[in-house]
């Protein structure tokens, strides 16, 4: 083997990473706090295969693009890929699991999902994500519910400073019918905005010859961006029924979000959109500081799971959490993470009694990590490595059948014991 290829069987593969230790500890931490979060709203959480197949996620389901998917075959010749996002997998899974079901269904989930693009400016490839879907509610209650529910799963998560901006898919449609834009227009402006080129907009639709009134009516929405006031601005500027309404749901929206006290973290943009073609009414995304994306992303849904057979109304959002870690990393917010592993070292000749008494500490609850003291080794090497290691509390049962304590919890390894006491007199911390 050459070097080169010595040195890649190191290495990841562009856009992927491997996490452990302390960094791990806290992802998993925030995780577990946005699915508590989720599960007491009623979702119930669900997992799908990490791949599918190709026409879950191909062009007419208003997903990815096909170039930017991780393609393979299966024996058969069948396309396969790795899911670049989870709605289209819950619609699919709801569709074939509650087709009759004519009552609302939540679902939860967490997992990652890949993107095959080189567009991403160092952002990751694979990208852990969770969220939620909410099927079978077209209410505007649904709407509220899920965007409060963001609301409370990134202020769980410990976020303080964040705003969830939303849109109307309904407003820009409506806007693009008054301006006169054709099928193929509409793909080219939405392009045009989700790139955020506003130039590029101004100059493709004078030049496609749109009225300049129509034109300039389209240019100022795409600016129209901020608090509830925006909304009764976006109503002076369109004439379309659809657009209208579209203000009025949001409207409706924020008037019950102001009920639930989440006016303060509540944006609007009339000119927003999504990659996603799937979306058909409310859009929002969330960001905050110290990362330069959205941290939660998500909208209503409510003609995708035709395309599975199933006629149903959908909304959901998902959260990056990946990116979720960074943004509370910068804002000095990351969660403490707790050391919950107790390390039992013991000297060469007490194996049985030492490997007795950590299965006596884990049926107790503790996590118990039981390892020989290696000749050469100080115990304050011992020390050293369970303070960077999550480690709580090192009990040293020696050959005399003594236990020396320390406690490493309090952050100052000083490799001094905290406690000397006899194996059969010993007692341990339970877990609360």
């Amino acid at each position: 083997m050459d070097k080169y290829a010595e040195k890649r069987l190191l290495h990841t593969p562009e856009g992927v990473r491997d996490i452990y230790g302390r960094e791990l500890l806290k992802k998993l931490t925030v995780q577990d706090k946005l699915m508590h979060t989720f599960a007491s709203f009623g979702y119930k959480n669900i997992q799908t295969p990490v791949f599918e197949f190709f026409d879950v996620f191909g062009s007419e389901i208003g997903t990815t693009r096909s170039n930017e998917l991780y393609k393979f075959f299966d024996k058969e010749g069948n396309t396969l890929v790795l899911r670049p996002d989870f709605t289209p997998s819950m619609a699919r899974c709801a569709a074939k699991y509650f087709m009759e079901e004519d009552i609302p269904v939540r679902f939860s989930y967490c997992g990652n999902a890949f993107t095959n693009t080189s567009n991403l400016q160092g952002k990751l490839k694979e990208m852990t994500e969770t969220g939620v879907e909410l099927i079978g509610d077209g209410h505007r209650s649904a709407d509220a519910e899920l965007i409060h529910m963001a609301v409370s799963a990134l202020k769980a998560a410990g976020l303080k400073e964040f705003q969830i901006c939303i849109g109307e898919i309904e407003f820009f449609k409506g806007l693009c019918e008054e301006a006169g834009l054709s099928d193929e227009m509409v793909e080219q402006v939405r392009e045009l905005i989700s790139n955020k080129n506003y130039f590029g907009v101004e100059e493709y639709i004078l030049e496609a010859g749109i009225k300049k009134e129509k034109a300039e009516s389209f240019l100022k929405v795409v600016e129209l961006f901020g608090s509830y006031e925006c909304l009764q601005e976006a109503k002076l500027i369109v004439k379309n029924e659809m657009s209208l309404k579209a203000v009025g749901r949001l409207q409706e929206l924020y008037e019950t979000l102001e009920e639930l006290g989440d006016e303060k973290y509540i944006s609007f943009d009339l000119g927003m959109v999504s990659n996603y073609n799937y979306y058909t009414g409310i859009i929002f995304k969330a960001y905050t500081y110290g990362v330069g994306d959205t941290v939660l992303r998500g909208g209503r849904y409510d003609k995708l799971l035709s395309h599975f057979g199933k006629e149903a109304p959908a909304i959901g959002f998902m959260i990056l959490v990946d990116d979720l870690m960074i943004a509370l990393d910068s804002q000095k917010l990351s969660p403490d993470e707790e050391k919950y592993i107790d390390y039992l070292l013991y000297d060469k000749g007490m194996a049985k009694k030492a490997g007795k008494l950590a299965d006596k500490m884990r049926r107790d609850g503790l996590c118990v990590e039981c390892v020989q003291f290696a000749a050469g080794k100080k115990i304050d090497d011992y020390v050293a490595y369970g303070y960077h290691n999550m480690v709580s509390r090192l009990y040293h049962l020696t050959n005399e059948e003594k236990i020396l304590t320390y406690d490493l919890a309090d952050n100052s390894p000083d490799g001094l014991p905290v406690d000397n006491a006899d194996l059969k007199a010993f007692t341990w911390r339970k877990k609360a």
